[in-house]
């Protein structure tokens, strides 16, 4: 057969047979080269992979770990637990501080983890969250990453002179209104997310419900003075207890969306609703 008969062989892959189209029709059998290179290109749907010599060699110099093959789609991990347990830290030491443990009143210490940490950090989550997709989660941990860097700002010693300046205008019982106006709106949108945490799981509402006792608490005990100038220690404290059972709730939480089969032996129940989604029965995806 001609040379150019040889360049129009059709290979059929169903019939692994070829033809040839010369002009006298007649049937070829193909070489056991071009067979194998037929083979090839079917198996790799005739794309650019499909010659066998243009695959990449695995741990040659090619910086190749395997075959070539089609770039795997980007995954993105899951931020939550990062942002919870930012949030869960910065709240433990600011809720023992506000139970008063071991005598302890000054705030300031939480200042540099309520800015690294529960701000910085909280808020990066929740900026990750709104990658993938997470409104709830970005809203959230986006919102208490701000909460904890303003707490820092409003506290650090001599830097910006905010409670000073409310101080000499309004004295020290309107510096307590002031921040309990500040704790109130924090209360308010605590409730808010509360509100969408209902078909969740308990242990999400848990931490909502707590952190949002916390906040009403500390709220009031800085509308209801003791004497002018000082906050109520005993709704302080209390503030301190809900803030205290939020911040573990918080690691729970976080821990529960760490643990899986690969790096747990655990897992970790969170009290799923009988309302909530992952009781109900799975659609069949044919009928969705």
């Amino acid at each position: 057969m001609s040379a150019e008969a040889d360049r129009d062989v059709i290979y059929n892959p169903g019939t692994k047979s070829s033809l040839p189209t010369s002009s006298d029709d007649e049937p070829h059998a193909m070489s056991r080269d071009e067979r194998q290179v037929a083979e090839a290109a079917a198996r790799y749907g005739y794309g650019p992979f499909a010659g066998r010599r243009q695959q990449l060699k695995s741990f040659s110099n090619s910086f190749q770990p395997s075959v070539a093959q089609a770039a795997a789609p980007r995954q993105f991990a899951n931020p939550a637990p990062l942002g919870l347990s930012a949030f869960a830290l910065t709240t433990f030491v600011l809720s023992l501080i506000n139970m008063q443990a071991r005598g302890t009143t000054a705030p300031n210490i939480v200042v540099a983890s309520a800015f690294g940490y529960g701000g910085l950090v909280q808020l990066l989550a929740g900026m990750w969250e709104m990658a993938v997709g997470n409104t709830f989660g970005a809203t959230a941990l986006s919102s208490y990453g701000g909460f904890w860097i303003s707490y820092a700002i409003i506290f650090t010693p001599g830097g910006f002179e905010i409670m000073s300046s409310v101080t000499e205008v309004d004295g020290a019982s309107g510096l307590n209104s002031t921040v309990g106006f500040w704790l109130a709106g924090w209360f308010i949108f605590t409730t808010i997310m509360l509100i969408f945490t209902f078909k969740t799981n308990w242990a999400f509402i848990l931490l909502f419900l707590t952190l949002d006792l916390a906040f009403l608490m500390l709220a009031v005990a800085h509308f209801q003075e003791t004497s002018p100038g000082k906050v109520n220690t005993p709704l302080t404290k209390a503030g301190g207890f809900f803030g205290l059972l939020a911040a573990f709730l918080a690691w729970y939480n976080a821990v529960a969306g760490i643990a899986t089969e690969e790096n747990s032996f655990v897992r970790y129940p969170v009290g799923p609703l009988p309302w909530a989604n992952s009781r109900r029965p799975k659609a069949d995806p044919e009928m969705v």
